[in-house]
C-alpha cells in the first residue's frame, strides 16, 4: 500500500521544492510566485485523505515536512544581495506554518469526509491556509517577535503603508500576508476541479 503512496509524496516534494524556489522571484508588488504553487500542497494533501485516508495524508505532509526543512537548511548556505536567501525566522516561520496547517487540513476533512463531496476539500484547505498564512507572516516578519532572531533586521517588513496600495495604513508585511492569503482562497476554490477529477479516477467504483 506505501507504494500507492509514492505519487503524492513525490507531488508534495515536488510542490515544496519548487514554492521554495520560486518564493525568490516576484510577481508584482505583493506576491511572489511561490504563492501559486505552494498552495497546491493542500490539494495533493486532501486527494491522499478522500482516496487513502488520513493516515495516508499525514505521511506524505511529513514527507513535506522534511523536503521544507532540508530546502530551508540549503537556504540559509546559499547568500543573496541582502544576506542568506533563508534567515532563521523564515525557516521556523515556513516549518511550523506548514506542518500546523497540514495537519490541521487533515483533521478538518476527516471530520467532515462524509459530507458533501466539496466540503471536506473546500472547508479545509480554507482553515489551513488562513492559518498557515497567518502563522507563517507573523513569525517571519512581526516586529514583536524579533527576539527570535535579533541579529535579522526586519524592519523594511514593518513599514506602515496603505493595505495593499489602497486600504488603512498597516505594516508592509500585513499587506503581504493579505495578498497571500487571496490567492489561496481563490485556488482553494479552483482546485475543488481538479480534485474532483482526480478522486473519481483513483477511488474505486463500488
Amino acid at each position: 500500500m506505501t507504494r500507492a503512496y509514492l505519487p503524492g509524496i513525490l507531488a508534495m516534494a515536488a510542490i515544496v521544492v519548487a514554492s521554495n524556489i520560486l518564493v525568490q522571484f516576484l510577481f508584482g508588488q505583493w506576491l511572489t510566485w511561490g504563492a501559486f504553487t505552494y498552495p497546491l500542497a493542500f490539494l495533493v494533501t486532501d486527494v491522499m485523505n478522500r482516496v487513502y485516508g488520513a493516515s495516508a495524508a499525514r505521511r506524505v505532509v511529513f514527507v513535506g515536512f522534511v523536503v521544507g526543512i532540508i530546502c530551508s537548511l540549503i537556504g540559509t548556505q546559499i547568500i543573496g544581495e541582502f544576506g542568506p536567501l533563508v534567515t532563521l525566522r523564515i525557516a521556523i516561520g515556513s516549518g511550523l506554518a506548514f506542518l500546523t496547517a497540514q495537519l490541521i487540513d487533515v483533521s478538518v476533512f476527516a471530520a467532515l469526509r462524509s459530507g458533501k463531496w466539496w466540503r471536506a476539500p473546500l472547508a479545509s484547505t480554507l482553515i489551513g491556509s488562513t492559518l498557515d498564512t497567518a502563522l507563517f507572516f507573523t513569525i517571519a516578519f512581526s516586529a514583536s517577535l524579533m527576539w527570535i532572531e535579533p541579529g535579522n533586521d526586519v524592519s523594511w517588513a514593518g513599514e506602515v503603508l496603505p493595505l495593499l496600495g489602497f486600504g488603512p495604513a498597516a505594516p508592509l508585511w500585513v499587506s503581504l500576508a493579505v495578498a497571500d492569503w487571496m490567492v489561496k482562497l481563490s485556488l482553494a476554490l479552483l482546485a475543488l476541479i481538479p480534485f474532483r477529477v482526480i478522486t473519481a479516477r483513483l477511488t474505486p467504483a463500488h
